[in-house]
């Protein structure tokens, strides 16, 4: 059974399928392609087990497939990865209507999303996300960059997609560090806008882990849902849409501090919330509770509540390279509660390195 989606934005709406076995349906993809050749980009892992799958259905539909593979990791998220695209898209005379379709993880969606948005000024792509990750979050949206070695995702431009293709059966072969780097994303959506799915995640969280697909459906779907909701009010980040960054600020520089790669993003984002949240509850807005019962969801998940100790003034000053940073103020996305959200500078400089130094232990 598919489940669709729509991320509504006018003229560039469009769908989110999700289902298992999704690579083989033609009839998916066909109406976003618009020549008899496309670009597929993929990394050195996800290319081997999918690429040929997706390469068949297509090319039996009488599409010839140019197949981009990048070496795998967030290492690579750079511009002279960004560059190889380029020199394999001009090499091919890949035309401004030639479809570029994203095989992988955030990474590769991230990138070749950024590739559309420049290549002759914007071809039209597809995300087919394939972690976890990718398809509650970063597949949707179009939100697309590379990393600078001062900051993550600091280069890039907000470009949709024509499709998005999540097939669930993908996840069987996902490592299970992967599959718990995405969860961070997952227990995102409950905690700044979905309280009912965060207690459903916490009666669920196991069946997820044991990759249930029922389970990992219903999950990926309301995330998405989410999501879509939050992306059609605030297409570009002016308002609403900046709590999707919950924990990010933190994440982000755990990233750069550690160097990309050495922690997942995912797993960079669950110790950034729980720097957020106890940031949160040292203003009062979150109870010792709730900040307890979010920690236990974290952990049951296998993911890290504790950043790594590269000092409060490291973290700030990495921090500062956050998008959100407005007129020098840090503005950082808070708890209040379970369920609900907000973007605030209320917080001093001490008062968030008391947070990151009682949350890095």
């Amino acid at each position: 059974m598919i489940q669709t989606l729509e991320v509504a934005l006018g003229e560039r709406s469009y769908p989110i399928h999700i289902g298992c076995d999704l690579f083989s349906r033609a009839d998916l993809l066909l109406p976003y392609i618009n020549r008899r050749k496309v670009v597929v980009l993929s990394n050195t892992t996800v290319a081997p087990l999918y690429l040929g799958m997706l390469r068949s259905t297509l090319e039996k539909a009488g599409i010839a497939v140019l197949p981009i593979v990048l070496p795998d990791g967030e290492a690579y998220k750079t511009l002279a990865s960004l560059n190889k695209i380029f020199d394999a898209l001009l090499g091919a005379h890949c035309e401004r209507n030639t479809t570029l379709i994203a095989l992988g993880g955030g990474v590769i969606g991230d990138m070749g999303g950024f590739a559309a948005a420049c290549y002759q000024r914007g071809m039209p792509f597809i995300q087919v996300p394939t972690t976890l990750l990718a398809m509650v979050d970063s597949s949707v949206g179009g939100k697309t960059a590379v990393n600078h070695p001062l900051g993550k995702n600091m280069i890039g431009a907000f470009y949709q997609p024509k499709l998005v293709l999540a097939d669930i059966a993908s996840l069987d072969t996902l490592p299970d560090r992967e599959l718990r780097a995405g969860l961070a994303e997952v227990i995102k959506y409950g905690l700044i806008r979905d309280p009912e799915f965060f207690a459903w995640l916490e009666i669920n969280l196991e069946n997820l882990l044991a990759r249930d697909r029922g389970a990992l459906a219903y999950a990926v779907h309301r995330s998405c849902a989410n999501k879509a909701a939050v992306v059609a009010a605030d297409e570009r980040e002016t308002g609403e849409r900046a709590l999707l960054n919950l924990g990010h600020t933190f994440g982000h520089a755990i990233e750069t501090g550690l160097g990309y790669g050495e922690w997942l993003h995912g797993e960079a984002v669950a110790a950034g919330t729980m720097i957020a949240c106890e940031l949160s509850r040292s203003l009062g807005w979150l109870t010792q509770d709730q900040l307890l019962r979010i920690k236990a969801l974290f952990v049951r998940g296998g993911l890290p509540v504790a950043g790594p100790k590269l000092g409060a003034q490291r973290y700030l000053e990495l921090m500062r390279h956050d998008k959100k940073v407005q007129d020098g103020r840090l503005r950082l996305v808070l708890q209040k509660g379970i369920g609900s959200a907000e973007l605030s500078d209320v917080a001093s400089d001490a008062q968030i390195a008391c947070a990151i130094d009682n949350a890095c232990t």
